[in-house]
């Protein structure tokens, strides 16, 4: 019999035959079982959740403001720009850039919303007939997106759920904005659609979009004269070569940003939820690790008098400490079996009904999102796999101290 068949053997024994006989063997393994299911488990749904969270946000902020901005150089806070004329040659420039997929030009003015009963401070971003409303699209929950296709400005504005609840307005309504500048104007604007895109603190409680030929007559702006341009990237694409290519073509006299970079302070607090995960894979891949090396000591501890039976016949510390180590890969390779199929199926089951729900308020979102990322849930498996082989040397140490003369002496 070739050795894998009798370490094979003899680790069946431990699992299934005399060895598993033992009252508290048998629950320590199924125990050790259990926890490797519950660790790979929270591991991954940990994975799936927070880069479903990075990925559906980024995608919300950059749907909203595209994937970087370029416009004039302004040394203040506030919402009121500097025109920024861009000639058509180098806009095709910047279309060709690779990974590069749509560029349009956008205006924002401050601005206070007049209702019949209240007053409320918004920022109106102009937008033209090469606006992407795709994303707009997905969000209107009532009316249309505004027309912009015609010759003259579009008096029609989209306005969020948010501001629609607390100004009462719905669609088809009218309100007076009014522009505080050295030239005062007043214009009257009404809703023709309303969207929610769950950015409560950042754009909805903020935005509402218009025809950008509005905002040019309110700011005495000639034809062409925008606020800047938004430039949207395709997906999978290189952020900094993408970023580098576009600042290169946009020109020097031109302020180049990314959205991560005009808000900051959402994705910091993205970047927190992935340190968040690298430190419950650690703790999880402790205790599992800790679990492990406690059934391998019970199991060893359990089997002395076998061990000496085999060292006393011949078997060297190897062979027997591959017997103890296959046991072990059972355990380890049952265990991320039994997690992945949960861990999977709970994530398909939140992906197709959003069962657990989120306030949108607080996480910008309704339910909690789920990303099956194939690399993140591969170096999760290979981290704990990695893990457990590597636990799997701590029998040799131990079996090799067994003095098989005592252990036979003493029984």
């Amino acid at each position: 019999m070739s050795s894998f068949k009798l370490i094979g053997f003899y680790a069946n024994r431990l699992l299934r035959s005399e060895g598993i006989q033992n009252t508290t063997t048998k629950p320590v393994i199924r125990i050790a079982i259990f926890g490797i299911v519950l660790g790979i488990v929270a591991m991954l749904l940990s994975v799936m959740v927070v880069t479903g969270f990075k990925n559906e946000i980024t995608r919300k902020v950059t749907g909203f403001v595209a994937d970087y901005r370029i416009s004039a150089f302004n040394n203040s806070d506030s919402f009121e720009e500097a025109p920024v004329l861009i000639d058509k040659t180098k806009i095709a420039e910047i279309k060709s850039i690779s990974g590069v997929s749509h560029i349009q030009a956008f205006i924002l003015k401050a601005g206070l919303l007049k209702t019949e009963e209240d007053i409320q401070g918004v920022v109106l971003k102009g937008i033209d007939k090469d606006f992407d409303n795709n994303f707009f699209q997905e969000k209107l929950i009532g009316g249309t997106i505004p027309n912009l296709h015609d010759s003259s400005s579009s008096k029609f504005v989209l306005l969020s759920e948010n501001l629609s609840k607390k100004l009462n307005l719905k669609t088809g309504d009218s309100f007076l904005v009014f522009f505080i500048q050295e030239d005062r104007k007043v214009r009257k604007l009404t809703v023709s659609g309303i969207y929610n895109t769950g950015l409560s603190e950042e754009f909805d409680n903020l935005y509402l979009l218009c025809d950008i030929r509005l905002l040019q007559q309110i700011n005495n702006w000639k034809n062409g004269e925008v606020g800047g341009y938004e430039v949207f990237a395709k997906n999978g694409h290189d952020e900094e070569k993408v970023f580098e290519a576009l600042y290169k073509k946009a020109g020097y006299s031109l302020n180049t940003k990314s959205t991560k970079d005009l808000y900051p302070q959402l994705f910091n607090w993205l970047e927190l939820q992935n340190l968040n995960v690298i430190v419950i894979i650690g703790l999880i891949c402790l205790v599992a690790g800790i679990t492990m090396i406690s059934t391998l000591l019970i199991l060893i501890m359990e089997n002395t008098k076998e061990i000496g039976i085999l060292k006393s016949i011949g078997a060297n510390d190897r062979f027997i400490g591959n017997v103890f180590g296959s046991v072990a890969l059972y355990i380890l390779l049952k265990g991320l079996i039994i997690g992945n199929i949960i861990a999977l199926g709970l994530a398909y089951l939140q992906l197709k009904t959003g069962i657990v729900s989120l306030p949108e308020e607080s996480y910008y979102l309704s339910q909690v999102p789920i990303n099956f990322t194939i690399p993140g849930i591969l170096l999760i498996n290979g981290i704990v796999f990695i893990t457990g082989i590597l636990i799997m040397m701590i029998p040799a140490k131990i079996i090799s101290g067994i003095n098989p003369i005592k252990v036979l002496r003493f029984d």
